[in-house]
């Protein structure tokens, strides 16, 4: 079927505004013509049902750890409810370059996925496009000809409908195990002789603390807290703790190796779960090789656990900012973090696309799906719109509840 050649126009849809191109549309037809592509859409078709059921079991997962641990729910709490969102900028412990690198290869594979199937079953594609909030580029689609994906068989719909976010898992699977085949490579170097003996290593200051009004940075080392040595974490907590509502003199060492001293007048006050000074903090001298030893074992053991972001746990990850000049690599010397660093974040935002476009909510490529399913078994249309909607609210509702609950006072 000959494609529509539309041109460039946009739509608005405030806040948003939709770019359509016709960007893509002749590779797609090139791409859906090869036999790859046609065992591909055979191959995918009952792949939704799995990814739904990964999503649901973490969110579920997610639940239950929030409702049994008030540390938990505490962590959550002081991280805040943007670190939920995927856009770089917003999302504190999502890096700029990086994020946004992996977001637009994350949504190209996605939205690539859907336009080839679709053409594999001669189902138009209108035009591609991006989605800018407020002028920001926050996504892209594929503008798939609805009447046509509506006439298609339930099988073929399947095909379409789970070719994003397949793509999403594929690819985060191949990042992660380039991610292993980096991190194996890996080596520490000796110990620097001339680092601090002792203190507690900043890995992060919060915007607006304490910390960052004072001038400390990330890898700074505090030594010392009103005269009094901060030899471990909880020794750095207890003094500020034991001297709210006063001025007090703290000194670290600074990136640089420069003694520091600032005086800070300490809050009378913190809520519980809160930090004094605003910064996350780390043991002064992780060991390398445990550090490396342990993040090898987590991807034969429980690779879940390597979606906690390197910004995150910069003492536990051998390619974060704090370790990385730790390590060299025996094919890519020093220059292994920044690669490393790249193949995490394809991981991190391709598994959370595809698992979260899985869920059975309407508009999303899983709630589209079942709700196909849906009308093609019930009695009536009016009963399958009820029973779709209801299932979206119930869907919403877990989702809403696992992102709110750490907030709620128990």
């Amino acid at each position: 079927m000959e494609q529509q050649k539309n041109r460039v126009r946009a739509e608005v849809k405030l806040p948003l505004i939709l770019i359509h191109t016709p960007f893509g549309l002749e590779f797609f037809d090139k791409v859906a013509k090869s036999r790859a592509a046609k065992v591909y859409a055979d191959f995918n078709t009952y792949f939704m049902p799995i990814i739904t059921a990964l999503a649901i079991f973490l969110i579920i997962g997610s639940l239950m750890v929030l409702f049994a641990n008030s540390a938990a729910r505490q962590g959550v709490a002081s991280v805040g409810p943007t670190a939920n969102l995927l856009i770089p900028g917003l999302n504190p412990y999502l890096p700029i370059t990086y994020g946004w690198a992996a977001l637009v290869i994350t949504i190209i594979i996605h939205e690539a996925g859907h336009g080839i199937v679709a053409r594999v079953y001669n189902i138009r594609v209108d035009s591609t496009g991006i989605v800018l909030f407020l002028g920001i580029p926050i996504g892209a689609f594929v503008n798939i000809e609805r009447d046509e994906l509506n006439r298609a068989t339930l099988r073929q719909k399947s095909a379409v409908l789970t070719a994003g976010p397949l793509n999403n898992m594929i690819l985060a699977g191949v990042s992660l195990l380039a991610l292993f085949a980096v991190v194996s490579t890996l080596t520490p170097l000796p110990p620097n002789p001339n680092a601090p003996q002792f203190g507690v290593m900043v890995v992060s200051v919060n915007p607006g603390s304490l910390a960052e009004s004072i001038g400390m940075e990330p890898q700074s080392v505090i030594q010392s807290v009103d005269g009094h040595q901060v030899k471990a974490l909880e020794d750095l907590g207890n003094l500020l703790r034991s001297n709210l509502g006063k001025t007090v003199d703290i000194m670290w060492i600074d990136k640089a190796s420069n003694a520091v001293t600032k005086s800070v007048t300490l809050p009378s006050a913190v809520e519980p779960g809160k930090g004094i000074l605003g910064v996350g903090v780390t043991v002064l001298s992780p060991d390398p090789q445990a550090v490396l030893d342990r993040y090898r074992g987590a991807f034969g053991q429980n690779p879940l656990a390597l979606l906690l972001p390197p910004t995150m746990q910069q003492g536990a990850v051998p390619y974060s900012d704090l370790m990385a000049p730790k390590y060299e690599s025996s094919v890519l010397g020093v220059a292994f973090a920044p690669i490393a660093n790249m193949l995490f974040w394809l991981w991190f935002i391709n598994f959370n696309v595809g698992i979260f476009n899985a869920l059975p909510i309407g508009p999303l490529d899983g709630g589209q799906l079942y709700g196909s399913l849906i009308e093609k078994k019930a009695k009536s249309k009016a009963l399958a719109k009820n029973a779709n909607m209801l299932l979206t609210l119930v869907m919403v509702a877990i989702v809403a509840a696992s992102i709110l609950l750490p907030y709620v006072p128990f």
